[in-house]
This record gives structure tokens, sequence and C-alpha cells, in this order.
């Protein structure tokens, strides 16, 4: 009998992990983690919600999208918080072993991933010259929380499908 697809899916996650994670033992200082840490930033509360909430200020066209966003990334937030309590996951390091300070014990799916995904395809969608480096950008912080010890790959992933099922919506019924 053979092992089971949730089973192969978890060796291959944490395989990808052991690969792409930054080593350890390596200087907390290097230039590469401070980069990382930067990047895993701009999909934290402060940061995303300032980049959503902001423009919410504004009239017209962009207040709309700031609506949208804002809502995109509540809701968003809110499966992700629900998925994280029922399947508990566990991080791949703790709080010790990690780079960065880890917001709760569990890993599964990502929520730095899944905001920063969320804010840039609602700005995407409104505004195509932008989309690239805002897709670009929400990638990197996902990659970052993998960088940096606190997520598997596919925690990340499912964060970040997550956001583009959620903005589909949210961009297509507002």
């Amino acid at each position: 009998m053979g092992t089971s697809i949730l089973s192969r899916l978890d060796a291959r996650d944490r395989a990808l992990f052991a690969r792409w994670s930054i080593d350890r033992s390596i200087d907390r200082s290097t230039t590469g983690r401070r980069i990382w840490v930067a990047c895993t930033h701009l999909g934290g509360l402060w940061c995303i919600v300032a980049l959503a909430g902001a423009p919410l200020f504004a009239t017209g066209a962009l207040h709309t999208v700031a609506v949208h966003a804002a809502v995109c990334l509540a809701v968003s937030h809110a499966i992700v918080q629900i998925l994280k309590r029922n399947v508990l996951r566990a991080r791949p390091a703790d709080g010790a072993g990690s780079l960065v300070a880890i917001p709760d014990e569990f890993s599964f799916p990502s929520g730095h991933a899944a905001a920063a995904m969320a804010v840039a395809v609602v700005y995407a969608a409104a505004y195509p010259a932008l989309a690239l480096p805002l897709l670009v950008i929400a990638a990197a912080v996902g990659f970052s929380r993998v960088c940096l010890g606190v997520h598997y790959p596919g925690d990340v992933l499912v964060g970040q499908a997550i956001a583009v099922l959620t903005a589909i919506v949210v961009v297509s019924v507002g």
C-alpha cells in the first residue's frame, strides 16, 4: 500500500523548506537576512493595513479600489485564521529557531503571504501597469516567510491562493 498524497505533499514541502530557508548557523546580521526581514514586514499587520487603508481617504476610483482591497484583506484574513485554528500545523521552527518573531504557533496557511497577495491582486486588477511589480513584491513576501524559517512553501502557496480567490470574488462582486 502506497503513502497517502498528504504524506507525500508534506515530505515535499519539508524538503523544499530545507532547501530554501536561510541556514540558522549564519550570522543573523547578514545583508541577505536583513533584506528578507524587510520584505517580510511588507506583509505584516501595520504595513499591509496602511497600504490597503491609506487610499480609503482618497476620492473616486482610488477610493473604490481601496475599499475592495480592505474587504479582500479582511475576508482572506478571516479564512486564513479559521484554517489556522482548525488545521493546527506547527511552524517549521520555534521562536528560537526562526529568524523573525513569529505571530502565533500555527503555520498553515501563511497570513503574511495572504495579506500581501490580497492587496496586490486587487490593486493589480485596477491598475494593470502596476500588476507585475505588485505581484512580484507579494510573491517575495511569501518567499521571505520560507527563507526566514516561519513557514513551509505549501503554507505560502495556500495563503496566496486564498488571497487570489478572495480578490477575484471581491473585485467581480464590487
